[in-house]
């Protein structure tokens, strides 16, 4: 755990880089507006607006540890005012920053030119940087209205070498990251995106980890949903890093009964949890080989046992399908012909639940990439595929922008 000393330190040096994005934020606020009849009004607003994020930032940087536990939707609501208000200032921050370049730089050539022309007060940059903080604004109000509810189905083929006739269109539905605990009751969006599913025909549902956030009665409520999907081939789940209670305030033996309990609830909703252990998937007279391994992740926990998984499996001579929940052990211990795995599907990422897709333009980037060199959709190395779901739930900033919630259709066939 971090010292006393150090955790002041972070907290002194965030508070002051929140501080200096208020000013440059409001230096070009009262650029644009200050000759305004409704300056009074906007400033007092702005006034309003800053104490609704240090109020958010101090409770969050002070209260995580045990709220995440203990009032998880007060925190999340202070959470989400923090994002929704503090994002669009960045915005307006950096702009402020431009402006202060450009007019110095302009100020460095007059007086070396000598020229008497004024700097305009109100410059484009000016302009542009309060007009995309209020576009900003609105992609994140939206995010966390109805971004977080606008489940999006991916469809993706996957081409095998050898696989077997019986096998092929042999169809997938892949869900990963619910978090559960994230949403208030159990809102009928996501209902309906779950009841959904059972359209799609899936011949067998795969769930790629973390069902709940911190402890496992979150999930109590959703039992009936998850055990209403339906998949003729069954239904199989695996452990991601949120699932074995390591995130709040509990003595060890609460966090054993929590791990007990979830391997209980996903028994309930009808699904076989996957604990290092392997299962042969057969289908008009061929077989393909499901591995499913528990959290291993680079910077959390590696519980996953893949060589415990793969024995008596058959992998060496099957097509095999693993589910490990970081897309990390992917690369890892998998890639690159380190494991005789076909296609390994993965979620953790969320990718970031922040990004810009444009398929049709080849644009994909999200913040994510900075951490994870594979952080959403269809990868490929040799004849291995990695596949990460952007997740189906939320965490943290509870809210989507750019990066809908998931639900995949792969589909196998011949390559």
């Amino acid at each position: 755990m971090p010292s006393i000393g150090f955790m002041i330190f972070i907290f002194a040096f965030m508070a002051t880089l929140l501080s200096a994005i208020e000013w440059l934020a409001f230096r070009l606020l009262a650029r644009q507006w200050r000759e305004s009849p409704s300056w009074l009004i906007i400033k007092r607003s702005w006034v309003l607006l800053v104490v609704v994020i240090w109020v958010a930032f101090v409770i969050n940087g002070f209260m995580w540890p045990t709220w995440r536990a203990t009032h998880p939707r007060l925190l999340s609501a202070l959470s989400v005012s923090f994002f929704v208000v503090f994002v669009p200032k960045l915005v307006m921050a950096g702009f402020e920053v431009l402006e202060i370049l450009r007019g110095g730089t302009a100020w460095g050539i007059n007086q070396m030119t000598q020229s008497s022309s004024p700097i305009s007060r109100k410059s484009f940059l000016t302009r542009t940087g309060v007009a995309l903080s209020g576009a900003t604004f609105l992609s994140f109000l939206y995010g966390v209205t109805w971004g977080k509810y606008a489940f999006r189905t991916e469809r993706v083929s996957i081409p095998m070498k050898g696989l077997p006739r019986g096998l092929d269109g042999l169809r997938i539905v892949q869900i990963s990251d619910a978090h559960l605990g994230s949403f208030a009751d159990t809102p009928r969006p996501v209902l309906e995106a779950l009841e959904g599913i059972n359209a799609l025909e899936p011949d067998l549902i795969l769930f790629t980890g973390d069902l709940v956030n911190i402890h496992a009665d979150e999930a109590d409520a959703w039992i009936p949903a998850f055990k209403a999907l339906q998949a003729p081939l069954g239904k199989y789940s695996i452990m991601g890093n949120h699932d074995y209670a390591d995130y709040g305030p509990f003595e060890d033996w609460e966090r054993e009964a929590s791990r007990e309990r979830l391997k209980e609830i996903h028994a309930e909703m009808g699904f076989k949890l996957m604990l290092n252990e392997h299962d042969r998937i057969e289908r008009d007279g061929a077989e393909l080989v499901l591995l499913g391994v528990e959290n291993w992740g680079s910077g959390f926990r590696k519980n996953g046992d893949l060589v415990k998984a793969m024995q008596g499996s058959g992998c060496d001579d099957l097509p095999t399908v693993l589910m490990s929940h970081d897309p990390t052990h992917w690369e890892e211990k998998v890639m690159d012909g380190k494991a005789p795995v076909e296609l390994t599907l993965s979620g953790h990422t969320h990718g970031m639940q922040f990004g810009i897709e444009i398929p049709w333009l080849g644009v994909k980037w999200s913040p994510s990439k900075w951490r994870y060199p594979r952080w959403a959709g269809l990868y490929r190395e040799g004849e291995q595929y990695l596949h990460v779901n952007r997740g189906f739930g939320v965490l943290g900033f509870h809210g989507r922008v750019g990066m809908p919630p998931e639900i995949t259709v792969l589909e196998l066939v011949q390559a």
